[in-house]
């Protein structure tokens, strides 16, 4: 894995985040959407960002429990924090492909081959994407238009973990791998690979990682909640679910795009679902998906790099 690549392609998503934020002002009305943010209650902001941080400490507990579990206890949770927190760096990269260089720093600090530690990757998408559904379909029994596409994205989680929970099925599959010749020459690790993620989504490791992601999704619909108070709208229970819901659900399409960030695609799902389901006007709802993409994606990706400057050495050592 090129790093000097990965790097390439955060300055194309930059790019491409930057179109994606002036399409939103062409959707709506430059004018209008920057009277809205002189009149917004930054006061709110700090708050929407601190739920954010919140999400990430929920998500790291759930990724250093992981590795616990496939027996990686030499890395103290401060070192793991910064290996945590410095991928998001890369989460402007095809498919997130980038966040595997957390693989190559737990290699180096912690001397554990990525073969092994891949499955908490896995696992940890998984989980997230489980969690994420989950908070769909709860607002999917008030909304059901949208209960299909969820019922769709989760049926192939499900089905993932269910595979994967099948040792002769998964050994079977893994026996189709051997055959084939490009696959065979990594089957050993293919092998390495599945034990560890079978032992990661045994029941109990499960419920306590999607109770995590839940809780730490949950924290950052709240977050649109407080944007979408600090922009007029006005407070209600209501109002507070149907953000968690919908930050869930846009989230969820944008994952499943494999575009980079899920940029475009979580953009314009927040966009249409706060003026189709909240009553937001065009100009509220780019606004409110702007400054809660800066609270969460963006904020996220500038703390990554943040950590990757400020830790170089501890990060990349020689390799930098």
């Amino acid at each position: 894995m090129e790093i000097k690549n990965l790097r390439k392609n955060i300055i194309i998503g930059v790019i491409f985040g930057a179109v994606v934020m002036v399409g939103l002002g062409i959707y709506a009305d430059f004018t209008e959407m920057a009277r809205l943010l002189r009149a917004f209650r930054w006061g709110l902001l700090p708050a929407a960002i601190g739920l954010t941080v919140v999400n990430y400490l929920l998500r790291f507990s759930k990724w250093h429990y992981y590795l616990h579990q496939i027996g990686v206890k030499n890395l103290g949770w401060w070192a793991d924090l910064r290996v945590f927190l410095g991928g998001f760096g890369f989460s402007l990269t095809p498919g997130k492909a980038g966040e595997l260089v957390r693989l190559l720093w737990l290699k180096k600090l912690a001397n554990v081959h990525p073969a092994e530690t891949a499955p908490v990757a896995v696992a940890e998408r998984l989980t997230d994407g489980i969690a994420m559904v989950i908070l769909s379909l709860v607002g999917g029994l008030v909304y059901p238009q949208f209960t299909p596409a969820a019922l769709t994205i989760g049926a192939v989680l499900v089905v993932a973990v269910v595979v994967i929970q099948i040792r002769p099925l998964a050994l079977w599959l893994l026996g189709i791998g051997e055959r084939l010749p490009l696959v065979s020459r990594f089957i050993h690790h293919l092998h390495t690979l599945y034990d560890n993620v079978y032992e990661l989504l045994r029941l109990k490791n499960l419920l306590i990682a999607v109770t995590l992601g839940t809780l730490a999704w949950v924290s950052e619909g709240v977050a649109l909640y407080l944007v979408l108070l600090g922009l007029g709208m006005p407070a209600a229970g209501q109002l507070a679910l149907l953000s968690v819901f919908i930050l869930a659900f846009a989230s969820v399409a944008g994952g499943a795009s494999g575009v980079p960030g899920g940029l475009g695609v979580t953009e314009g799902g927040l966009t249409g679902m706060l003026q189709l389901l909240a009553g937001a006007s065009e100009n509220v709802a780019a606004t409110a998906t702007l400054l809660i993409r800066f609270a969460t994606m963006w904020f996220g990706v500038v703390l990554g790099l943040l950590i990757q400057a400020v830790w170089r050495d501890f990060l990349y050592g020689e390799a930098g």
